[in-house]
């Protein structure tokens, strides 16, 4: 079992950084690969970026690639997005998740491949 929480949200203005950051409980967290989506009002989640569970693979949306950042410590427990140059369509909540894997490289981007969820944390971004 892993519980993720996530933190580093806020209300920030369009061209400002925000870091969000998710820890995770237990000692598996270097077995699982790392994700973060999010859901604005009205839409549905989407994928946002991904790392794989040694940290040297990484994908992301094109809707944020050159912009945002994925990374993980695993001796921390923790995996971090790094967000630059927010849209206002950007808003929404930011959820971290994760997806038990034996394969170093893996890089999940569908949500039904992750097996725990956080509860979210809010970005809004003013134009």
């Amino acid at each position: 079992q892993v519980q993720l929480i996530e933190s580093g949200g806020g209300l920030v203005q369009a061209g400002d950084s925000l870091r969000l950051s998710c820890a995770a409980s237990g000692r598996t967290f270097s077995s699982h690969a790392m994700g973060w989506f999010r859901q604005a009002p009205g839409k549905e989640r989407e994928f946002v970026a991904t790392i794989s569970r040694s940290g040297g693979s990484t994908y992301y949306a094109d809707s944020v690639k050159g912009r945002f950042t994925i990374s993980r410590d695993n001796a921390k427990n923790t995996v971090y997005l790094q967000m630059n140059s927010l849209k206002p369509e950007d808003t929404a909540v930011y959820y971290c998740a994760a997806s038990l894997t034996y394969l170093r490289d893996y890089v999940p981007r569908d949500q039904y491949q992750y097996n725990y969820w956080g509860q979210g944390t809010q970005v809004t971004v003013s134009s």
